[in-house]
């Protein structure tokens, strides 16, 4: 969705936030009532007619929009969690990019989970906090876990990354 307002992420989120910020200001509007198809097409009794004539649309009431677009935000969703972990197989993953990641930046992982502040180790730390988090759909948490620091510490970090 993001990518409707840049194709950067930084500039994408600070301007949805933006959008939502202004569309506060307009307050509850009668025409974003009810699920997504039904405003799509135009109201329960367009629905009912194209259902008559046989033409179904997938829809969603988190989703507003046509068929295919719902189709697609779909699509992009189920991409996401193919990427999605959980327990023992996640924490096996998030060690092994540590280690190469460490590898690849001469970084020592001890030194990486002593919560050393040395600036070569703290920007591994944050990149590879976003990454995991992009990449695996960590939680902060586990990663905190991994990483020798709080789960404060890695949303800061992660927030600093994207304010870049």
């Amino acid at each position: 969705m993001l990518r409707w307002f840049s194709k950067e992420e930084g500039s994408a989120r600070r301007a949805y936030r933006r959008y939502v910020k202004e569309g506060i200001d307009q307050g509850r509007r009668p025409d974003l009532v009810e699920g997504g198809l039904v405003r799509s097409m135009g109201g329960w009794s367009q629905v009912a007619s194209m259902r008559k004539l046989g033409h179904k649309e997938l829809s969603d009431e988190r989703i507003l929009g046509s068929g295919d677009f719902v189709n697609e935000v779909i699509n992009e969703a189920n991409k996401v969690l193919r990427y999605q972990f959980t327990g023992r197989a996640l924490s096996e993953k998030i060690d092994q990019y540590i280690k190469e990641l460490c590898q690849k930046e001469g970084v020592n992982i001890a030194e990486l989970r002593s919560g050393s502040r040395r600036p070569k180790v703290s920007k591994l730390r944050r990149r590879l906090s976003t990454e995991l988090v992009v990449r695996y759909g960590a939680p902060l948490a586990e990663i905190a876990r991994h990483v020798g620091v709080s789960t404060s510490a890695i949303s800061k970090a992660i927030k600093r990354t994207t304010e870049d």
